[in-house]
């Protein structure tokens, strides 16, 4: 947590066994993991709590008012079901005494394992406590009626207004956690306060009342927990840009009559007003002696490739040398193409690549350490440690995600001794605001939201399986298209297996498409990077492909694209597959299959899709669709994720109101913010890390 640590052994404060079922469950073995383990809900004393966003599986502690019973005999003894007041239905087979206590009218106390039957709320067998005993009896079963009898769950039931309610596991329910939570907390010294601010709650009373929330409740507590998460997070964001903003960068300024001004008035069109001012903004901050350091993001075909050349070749005008790093070989090959076709005649551009032959690779290095080379293009393998810059200056990565921090500062450092060079990385998956302020907070973000001209929007529909007529007839349009003389995608969510890339190719080969011109391509093969090289140059009429083609080679003659059960793909990755198709100019076509049923969640998701070409909402609700961690790329669920109470998506005003106390603190205090983070648990900045 941010700014302290509770080291103390679960063993050394809890019954050893108890302590042996918490780390079985969860992996814990310190005071401090298990008080971040936070409740997901309450049952306020006095009132009773439905599921709230419990999962099938789950297990859950819960309380309500028992409004009729129904017991059915059988060759047995019989079924026992319980119906309450919040929706729930308990069920008891061969039931002996608990006919006996849960009867109409009562109130109880449920632990079990959720299940769903039909949409209805159900736990088999649970462990169950009475709570309505007025003559101090202990009546119910299992572990609860024993906690009940040792007069802990009594004791907490008559003094705590809001219970806590936790994830939890069969091996260790909710009041297992709640008591274990209790006795860690009863053994704490004050916590003291990390932050040099009295806005909120201290951080003493919010780790408390999260767990035992006073009469108010426990939001102020939930709030200010969620404040640390975030202030973490931008402190680390605000510390990087700090220690940015102390490097030195050469000044690259633009030059009216040079390659740059060159190019602009030799373009056959004209740039987008977004491409105008993103322009304008990498020029700028090239002219600094600060290392620029800025995010471009754009729609599948925004235009922020010319961007990019435009900000190199003011970068060569100025003496420097320039370099590309895009994330797959082929993708960098066709990099190299259409940047030499576009950059004026004197502009040398040198590709280097890990398949490259000897003699090749020997020229292109010699070519880029003796400055012969203007522009250079390729994979990682230009950050190996034998590859040596003449006058590095600026820095463009491709899709930005593919790369870590790592990889990006190797960059920084093949530039002159005691020099960084500008930084511009790119990426056609949009970033949801509060993404951005958590993720990039250390970079400045531009964004192109327009397509250039000539490039008409991707026309979506979704053919679901259940009806065959559209499942032919989004066949027959791709025959239609191949007819036309362009080509078409068909992508399936995995290798192997029904729907899988290898059965649909040679269900499509010798069926439907079978006078066409069929190519298989997924990442196990290894000729991948000659297969998507047929494709592009019209070879293959239709390939059949897995997401390996995500990010890949421009095709301006692919018109129509197939997703197979499209249900399988996150919003994102739909959009971002969409985008393979319409580069060309053409009028084009995305067909999403699903075998979802109408009206579930994972047919309106496929559905969303198709309503809008918008990248920019599509990334909202992807997030409102999934939980942030893997968002950021880190584990969903468990204990393992990186943010344990904050939602990017519902928590924005905490984000922003973080994002800026983290840089104020950093300029105000930064002994203090370094401190503070060098507190902070190693797995809540690897997320940061690998982006």
């Amino acid at each position: 947590m941010l700014g302290w640590r509770d080291e103390r052994k679960l063993s050394e404060v809890l019954d050893p066994k108890q302590a042996r079922r918490l780390e079985a469950a969860f992996g814990y073995t310190t005071c401090g993991q298990l008080l971040e383990h936070y409740p997901r809900d309450y049952m306020r004393h006095g009132y009773d709590v439905g599921i709230a966003d419990a999962d099938e599986g789950d297990h859950v502690t819960l309380s309500g008012v028992i409004t009729r019973t129904d017991f059915r005999p059988t060759s047995r003894r019989g079924v026992l079901r319980v119906f309450l007041d919040n929706g729930l239905v308990v069920s008891f087979f061969n039931p002996t005494f608990q006919r006996k206590f849960l009867q109409r009218g009562r109130r109880a106390m449920f632990s079990g394992k959720l299940q769903f039957f039909r949409g209805t709320p159900q736990l088999q067998h649970p462990d169950f406590v009475m709570l309505d005993s007025h003559d101090g009896t202990v009546s119910g079963s299992g572990a609860l009626r024993g906690l009940a009898s040792a007069g802990e769950l009594e004791e907490v039931l008559s003094q705590w207004e809001w219970l806590p309610v936790y994830p939890a596991s069969e091996k260790a329910p909710s009041w297992l956690i709640m008591m274990a939570v209790k006795r860690v907390l009863d053994t704490l010294p004050t916590v003291p306060e990390p932050l040099d601010q009295r806005q909120m709650v201290s951080f003493d009373t919010a780790l408390r009342q999260v767990h035992q929330p006073g009469p108010a409740g426990p939001q102020r507590a939930i709030q200010r927990l969620k404040y640390n998460e975030a202030l973490g997070i931008g402190l680390v964001m605000a510390l990087r840009h700090r220690d940015a903003q102390s490097h030195r960068a050469k000044p690259l300024p633009p030059l009216d009559d040079g390659f740059r001004a060159e190019l602009l008035s030799n373009l056959p069109f004209d740039l987008t007003n977004g491409q105008k001012r993103v322009t304008a903004d990498i020029s700028h901050d090239m002219t600094q002696d600060v290392p620029m350091a800025r995010l471009l993001q754009g729609e599948v075909g925004s235009g922020k490739t010319m961007v990019s050349v435009l900000a190199m070749l003011q970068a060569a005008d100025a003496g420097f040398q320039a370099a590309l790093l895009a994330p797959t070989e082929v993708l960098a090959a066709q990099h190299y193409e259409s940047v030499t076709a576009t950059v004026p005649a004197d502009v040398k551009v040198v590709c280097l690549t890990g398949s490259m032959k000897a003699a090749e690779k020997r020229q292109a290095l010699l070519d880029i350490v003796s400055g012969d080379a203007d522009i250079v293009i390729g994979t990682h393998a230009i950050i190996q440690d034998k590859v040596e810059f003449f006058n590095l200056g600026l820095v463009v990565v491709d899709e930005q995600h593919r790369f870590g921090v790592e990889q990006r500062e190797a960059l920084r450092t093949k530039s002159h001794p005691g020099f960084s060079p500008h930084l511009l990385v790119m990426t056609a998956t949009p970033i949801p605001r509060t993404v951005a302020m958590t993720v990039f907070a250390d970079l400045a973000v531009s964004t192109l939201t327009e397509l250039p001209g000539g490039r008409k929007p991707i026309q979506t529909s979704v053919v679901p399986e259940w009806m065959p007529s559209w499942v032919s007839r989004a066949l027959e349009r791709i025959r239609e298209e191949v007819a036309a003389g362009h080509q078409a995608y068909i992508v399936c969510p995995q290798i192997e297996g029904e729907g899988g890339v290898e059965a649909v190719c040679e269900q499509l080969a010798h069926g439907p498409l079978k006078d066409l011109r069929v190519g298989l391509l997924h990442g196990r093969m290894t000729d991948k990077d000659e297969r998507m090289a047929a494709f592009a140059r019209g070879d293959i009429d239709v390939l059949v492909a897995t997401t390996v083609v995500e990010v890949g080679v421009d095709v301006p003659n692919a018109t129509v694209m197939l997703i197979r059960n499209a249900e399988n793909f996150g919003v994102s990755q739909l959009h971002q597959l969409r985008g393979r198709v319409g580069r060309g100019g053409n009028a084009s076509v995305c067909l999403l299959h699903t075998l979802a049923e109408e009206g579930t969640p994972a047919f309106n998701r496929v559905q969303a899709v198709a309503a809008t070409n918008s990248g920019f909402e599509l990334a909202e609700l992807d997030l409102a669709q999934r939980q942030e961690g893997d968002v950021l790329g880190t584990e969903q669920s468990g204990t393992r994720r990186s943010l344990k109470l904050l939602n990017l998506l519902r928590d924005r005003d905490i984000i922003e109101r973080s994002h800026a106390d983290a840089f104020a603190l950093v300029e105000r205090n930064p002994d203090l913010a370094l401190q503070l983070t060098q507190e902070m648990n190693a797995d809540k900045l690897s997320y940061l890390e690998k982006n």
